[in-house]
């Protein structure tokens, strides 16, 4: 993420601190015992943060990282269109 400006990586760090407390919440609920919903609702938002996160880093990869063809092996983080697609679609 070298590439981004400051307020994306900020914006995209907020999200997985945010999805590491809710980790760190569902992990507590299953030590201590927590009720199965409870559990469930905090794995979910986990999920959910980690997907909002993966979309603001690609969306971010649109922005910064996208290379012209024959570029991307001169350019260190830079990303074929076909490269980008890949990553995009392991987060569907």
């Amino acid at each position: 993420m070298r590439n981004a400006d400051p307020e994306t990586q900020r914006r995209i760090l907020n999200r997985l601190k945010r999805a590491r407390g809710q980790l760190d919440a569902v992990i507590n609920a299953v030590e201590d015992g927590g009720s199965c919903r409870n559990v469930v609702t905090q794995l979910s938002a986990v999920s959910t943060a980690l997907d909002r996160a993966g979309f603001a880093i690609v969306s971010s990869a649109m922005q910064f990282c996208l290379t012209e063809p024959g570029e991307a092996a001169e350019v260190e983080d830079g990303l074929t269109i076909e490269e980008l697609e890949k990553l995009f679609l392991t987060l569907s």
